[in-house]
């Protein structure tokens, strides 16, 4: 899996220009699902996601995590960090999950982020979305399971 997380100060997401996920302080989560990926997979992401510490302290460190900051994540679905652009003009997503994959491990990566206590919106799977966020920091970490233990 990989994911693009951009801390926030607040975000949110619309389809067909309705609000479908706001957040106030948190992380936005771009999440693409890879063709090998599994439950297992999008579980650990969401506990490293939960756990990762890109949030300041009172000093301004980045010493916390969400569950510290009373933190929020506006998951939005995006295959198209798959995309390889290595031949051509044209990008190919031969890497990406399947749709019917990729669905179901997204919500698996949602669950696990309720479990952990934190409070999810999301996008719409699938749908053309438009996304409108305020970046705290600016803060964009990359993350990429790939070759990674769970």
């Amino acid at each position: 899996m990989r994911a693009v997380l951009q801390r926030v100060a607040r975000a949110e997401v619309r389809v067909d220009g309705r609000v479908v996920g706001a957040i106030g302080r948190g992380l936005v989560v771009l999440l693409g699902v890879g063709a090998g990926d599994d439950e297992r997979t999008a579980a650990a992401l969401a506990r490293r996601v939960t756990e990762l510490r890109i949030h300041q302290d009172a000093d301004g460190r980045t010493n916390l995590d969400l569950p510290a900051v009373a933190g929020a994540v506006l998951a939005v679905s995006q295959f198209t960090l798959y995309a390889d652009t290595r031949r051509g003009r044209r990008p190919g997503f031969t890497d990406a999950a399947p749709p019917e994959v990729a669905s179901r491990l997204y919500d698996r990566f949602c669950e696990t982020l309720v479990e952990l206590g934190v409070p999810v919106e999301r996008g719409v799977f699938g749908a053309l979305m438009q996304v409108e966020l305020v970046n705290d920091g600016p803060m964009t970490i990359w993350l990429d399971t790939a070759g990674r233990p769970g």
